[in-house]
């Protein structure tokens, strides 16, 4: 079975196009569920507008599906909490110049 911290550095791997940082950096992961080879995404968007959402779902759903052990990945997009910049990482941050 594949870890938690592993799928999170997975999902490092996908880039959010409008701002140039990692969706996990960008406070977008707000939960991971592993169930044998079955990996569960809770991720948000920036906004219900999001032009990128379709290349940050799907790009989540390739990264993880590539781990050894996962068969089956679901990702899911929730509202609730809604998006802050207050989620971001301290690094996406000071490189985005948010204090």
């Amino acid at each position: 079975m594949v870890a938690e911290e592993t799928v999170m550095e997975q999902l490092k791997e996908v880039i959010d196009p409008d701002v140039g940082i990692n969706i996990v950096d960008m406070g977008l992961i707000y939960g991971v569920d592993i169930t044998d080879d079955a990996v569960e995404v809770q991720m948000t968007l920036t906004s219900p507008a999001c032009p990128a959402a379709p290349q940050l779902v799907n790009g989540s759903q390739a990264v993880v599906q590539q781990l050894d052990g996962v068969e089956t990945v679901n990702i899911h997009v929730v509202w609730e909490p809604r998006w802050t910049p207050e989620m971001m990482s301290e690094e996406a941050k000071d490189e985005l110049g948010i204090f």
